[in-house]
């Protein structure tokens, strides 16, 4: 079976909603996302290397950056490692051929002795051919666990952005954005409520968003508090097995 780096690419789908249009940026973030979104993507140093935690916007922002290289007509790899056990080291071989790597969730590779040398060997193969690799984790390069003292070094040499979390306001108007852009009204009411009794994750809140657009479609009604209730009730019915 042919397991060629190029036509496992080509097996990872991106999210079509993970670009920078749509990824509401935090003033504590915009340092990183300015440098991110360089329209020539020249700007981009040959490391680069975020983190956070899962509601910072790390993956999103990698899929946002391919999104980009991929309108240039740049051809990229993206791999989320969490996705690491169907694959093996091997996976690695030949993306030097990329000019631009992105891996998400390095957290998933580190202290796998096996994953730790082709990663070495990648990163060092991407920068004899110029390429670019961006990566994303869970904790700085200082806090990975990584065993190959090699590896740990090549970890810390990049640019490396921390991004910060949403809190309430930014989560706010992070869903007025993602509302607008489906042509979807938002009334802050809605969105108090919805942030009272959902849970708070960006993934979650996109979640319901979507659901409320579907139901509000179906319905024929505008989402209101009383069609957000109705919806969390169908669905609370839904997993209790009610009827």
């Amino acid at each position: 079976m042919d397991r060629s780096p190029r036509q496992m690419a080509l097996q990872v789908s991106l999210d079509d909603s993970a670009t920078f249009d749509n990824f509401f940026v935090a003033q504590a973030n915009r340092q990183a996302v300015n440098y991110l979104s360089s329209a020539s993507g020249a700007g981009l140093e040959f490391f680069t290397y975020l983190w956070g935690g899962p509601d910072a916007g790390c993956s999103h922002l990698l899929q946002a950056v391919c999104h980009q290289a991929d309108e240039r007509g740049e051809p990229c790899f993206y791999l989320p490692l969490a996705e690491a056990a169907q694959y093996s080291p091997e996976v690695f071989e030949g993306l030097e051929s990329f000019p631009l790597v992105c891996l998400d969730g390095l957290e998933e590779i580190a202290g796998h002795d096996g994953w730790e040398r082709a990663l070495f060997t990648l990163f060092n193969c991407l920068r004899d051919s110029g390429s670019r690799l961006l990566v994303a984790a869970h904790c700085g390069p200082r806090e990975l666990p990584v065993r190959l003292p090699d590896l740990l070094s090549r970890l810390q040499s990049g640019v490396v952005f921390p991004l910060q979390p949403l809190n309430d306001e930014g989560k706010r108007q992070a869903l007025q954005l993602r509302a607008q852009q489906r042509g979807i009204v938002l009334s802050d009411e809605v969105i108090h409520y919805v942030l009272q009794r959902n849970e708070r994750s960006m993934r979650a809140l996109f979640a319901l968003l979507e659901r409320l657009d579907r139901f509000s479609l179906q319905t024929q009604r505008r989402i209101t508090v009383p069609l957000v209730r109705e919806l969390m009730e169908h669905e609370q019915q839904a997993v209790a097995g009610e009827p």
